[in-house]
């Protein structure tokens, strides 16, 4: 069934990557250019991040990819601890991810369990896909709140002629759970996946 979830979140990945329609620009940075439309998935938004990094597709999938010991936390102020659940393919695992507090903390810290698959295309393309599952391992913990991944992931695209430059094509489609106004949530997602571009700009270098 998990693998299944994960199966399902890459395709939708797909084709939100293929589709045009109705995303409005909210953000743009010498690193990223973020935009969103409302989500098909929960009563929120789906954000797209595009932008070019300055390393090959390989050195930015070592930074981004999501196993056991990555880089990630090391680099992603918005992931303070990442661990494996349970393997269930060489491809799928069942992940758990830890975020610290966020907007002079008025989000407190919150924990997301994901049902996460890993993929390579013939064009070199790598992508990872993710969404939310439930797992005997990880009841709620008392002292986190939990929040909900919807189809989310990332697409790292060769740049024909150019081995050291990399397009990453983000989507974010997270319900953060909780109390929070809207407002906050609207303002955190845009300015959080611009630190995101400008962390793993650094992170690559």
């Amino acid at each position: 069934m998990d693998a299944w979830g994960a199966e399902a979140a890459a395709e939708q990945l797909r084709l939100y990557r293929r589709d045009p329609e109705g995303w409005r620009a909210c953000r743009s940075t010498g690193e990223v250019a973020v935009s969103w439309r409302p989500s098909s998935e929960f009563a929120g938004n789906l954000y797209k991040g595009e932008g070019i990094l300055p390393a090959s597709p390989q050195n930015v999938w070592e930074c981004i990819k999501p196993v056991a010991g990555g880089l990630r936390t090391k680099w992603d102020q918005n992931v303070k601890d990442f661990e494996v659940i349970e393997v269930i393919s060489d491809t799928v695992s069942v992940c758990r991810t830890t975020t610290p507090s966020a907007c002079m903390r008025i989000i407190s810290p919150r924990e997301f369990v994901d049902v996460v698959v890993m993929k390579q295309y013939e064009d070199g393309t790598m992508q990872s896909a993710a969404t939310n599952v439930e797992h005997p391992l990880c009841p709620p913990q008392p002292n986190l709140v939990r929040g909900f991944n919807y189809p989310c992931g990332c697409f790292c695209i060769p740049v024909p002629g150019e081995p050291d430059r990399t397009e990453l094509l983000t989507f974010f489609q997270t319900d953060l759970g909780g109390y929070l106004p809207q407002t906050v949530v609207d303002s955190f997602f845009p300015s959080s996946i611009s630190g995101f571009y400008s962390n793993l700009t650094k992170a690559v270098k």
